[in-house]
């Protein structure tokens, strides 16, 4: 007996002893990972992404920060389905837009620094582009009020698709023979990554470095993020980076993982790297405080109003506490930072699928993390509108089709089972929730306000809370005359991008071409305004004093009015 108890003690003693250490490591772990956190609270920011770590899935990396330790630190799912390698914490991801920041934050020590001003005009950098960049400066570019279209919907208007390479040098071309903005600088806000991609050739032509070699040695290494570096080519090979991918109905398929610009996007971290960033909100870096009070400040637009685009971050609340955030969208790669300086709480969730919605995640944790400190917030306390029953008499009377002509925007609303819904497209729609008799809650930083017109019509205004006001004007669609439509058909050419479109019809029927693109499908908004594919998106029809029609100004989003000129 004495000898069979020997013989399977030493067999089961290393598998003990394994366990062991894997209970003591595993337990470390616990304790490091949440030193500030509750076990219900780890437990539950666990939850939210253990859908993650099922098998053949993508994932991410999430880390959070709390009073200067870092309280949850995990990955999920695989970095490469390929080679089912996991994700870890050290692993990099594309942080996409979040980069703006880091490119911003170059600008800023250039500025602090006397090499450049920040209200330089980009002409003074880039003298080769038309005489509107004169009245452009860098601090518009940093806020996104610069009026310059912007790299990708410009692109897809001149013909390039979602996959072609794009470059820095590929956006400079382009930008030389443009003629024009789509607003005078510092009237409106409007996100664009050609700034963003301008302000890396400033940096190169102020240091007279590569931007990727300077943002190493000026940004990133003095704040210790050590595993962050800027991708300036999409073909480049190098390791420690997940790979992207979309989710398709029968499983996941590869994504672009980078277009080849720099400045507006591609930088590559991980969630350690970005947590020590987020830090610097609430604890700077020695000699750096200035810069980062800088890069949260708000300046107005000309009328005096303000958007919530600092400069590279957002600034809003959560539960009525200041959060500054970002995020970040390229190929399959989604990204989120936040910091929230008063409570020092930070959040960085990278992830390597596009239906992984971090923001939504992030704000989970936040919530969480926060139910005390809101309490103690003004705004968390005021008292809120609470949703209100509206008769169908009411509700019907908002019913109808708006145009907003500012921006080149169709709504329609209309009313289903008792509620109103408000419709952007046909697959995007959105509940309004009464809260009085003419004011509607959209989502939870969106109002709409309905109001009559001087001229007796309706009128929609949409507010959000990042300061932006948009009104719409009821119209009345109509029947048009194949007529009407046979005066559309023909080919629509623009000097500024060098390329055509061509517009044909048939009965009703009206059809949109590309060579690149292809054929799509057009319909009527209301006269003379036509409506395309997301790149030929808005399509208003110009006609000279007799009548004749001599053009089409063309938006997409973030290009506006961009002529093309009628050649039959």
């Amino acid at each position: 007996m004495g000898k069979l108890a020997f013989v399977l003690f030493r067999l089961i003693s290393p598998l003990r002893l394994r366990s062991q250490i894997l209970i003591l490591l595993l337990g470390a772990c616990f304790q490091f990972g949440h030193a500030q956190l509750s076990t219900s609270q780890y437990q539950k920011i666990d939850s939210v992404f253990v859908s993650w770590n099922t098998p053949n899935h993508p994932g991410g990396a999430i880390g959070v920060m709390k009073d200067g330790e870092v309280v949850f630190s995990k990955a999920y799912g695989l970095a490469s389905l390929e080679y089912l390698m996991p994700n870890t914490t050290q692993m990099r991801f594309n942080v996409a837009s979040v980069s703006k920041q880091l490119t911003a934050m170059g600008i800023i020590r250039l500025h602090l620094s006397g090499k450049l001003s920040i209200d330089d005009s980009l002409r003074k950098y880039v003298p080769e582009l038309s005489k509107f960049a004169d009245e452009v400066t860098i601090r518009h570019m940093l806020h996104h009020t610069s009026g310059l279209r912007s790299l990708h919907a410009l692109f897809a208007l001149a013909g390039w698709r979602q996959d072609d390479s794009r470059t820095n040098e590929d956006l400079y071309r382009i930008m030389k023979d443009q003629r024009d903005l789509n607003f005078v600088p510092g009237d409106e806000y409007l996100y664009c990554n050609t700034s963003y991609m301008y302000m890396a050739k400033i940096i190169e032509e102020v240091t007279g470095e590569e931007f990727s070699a300077w943002m190493k040695t000026s940004v990133f290494e003095p704040l210790g993020m050590t595993n962050t570096y800027v991708e300036g080519s999409y073909d480049n090979v190098v390791p420690n980076n997940a790979t992207s991918y979309h989710k398709e109905k029968d499983g996941f398929k590869r994504a672009i993982e980078f277009w080849g610009y720099v400045g507006s996007g591609n930088v590559h971290s991980s969630t350690e790297d970005l947590l020590k960033w987020l830090e610097n909100f609430s604890s700077p870096t020695p000699s750096w405080e200035k810069a980062f009070e800088m890069l949260q400040t708000l300046d107005p637009l000309n009328d005096g109003s303000y958007s919530n685009y600092a400069f590279g971050v957002q600034v809003d609340s959560l539960k009525g506490i200041k959060r500054i955030k970002h995020g970040g969208s390229i190929g399959g790669y989604r990204s989120f930072v936040c910091a929230f300086p008063s409570e020092k709480l930070n959040i960085a969730i990278i992830t390597n699928f596009s239906t992984s919605s971090p923001s939504e995640k992030a704000d989970k944790i936040a919530k969480l993390l926060l139910e005390g400190a809101a309490r103690n917030q003004t705004e968390a306390g005021s008292a809120k509108k609470r949703p209100r029953k509206l008769s169908n008499k009411v509700l019907n009377g908002y019913v109808g089709d708006y145009w907003d002509d500012k921006n080149n925007i169709h709504r329609k609303i209309y009313l289903e089972k008792d509620t109103l819904r408000y419709v952007r497209s046909e697959n995007n729609k959105s509940v309004l929730i009464p809260l009085s008799k003419d004011e509607f809650l959209l989502d939870e930083s969106s109002r709409v306000r309905f109001k009559k017109a001087e001229n007796g019509g309706k009128i929609m205004v949409l507010n959000t809370d990042s300061h932006l006001t948009t009104s719409f004007e009821a119209f009345e669609p109509e029947v048009y005359s194949d007529e009407l439509l046979l005066s559309y058909a023909g080919e629509y050419y623009s000097p500024e991008i060098r390329t055509s479109y061509y517009i044909s019809t048939e009965g009703n029927k009206i059809t949109g071409n590309h060579l690149r693109h292809g054929d799509f499908e057009m319909d009527m908004i209301k006269k003379d305004v036509l409506r395309g594919k997301s790149t030929f998106n808005i399509v208003k029809i110009q006609r000279n004093e007799k009548g004749v029609i001599t053009g089409a100004l063309v938006s997409n989003g973030r290009v506006k009015n961009l002529w093309f000129e009628k050649r039959n």
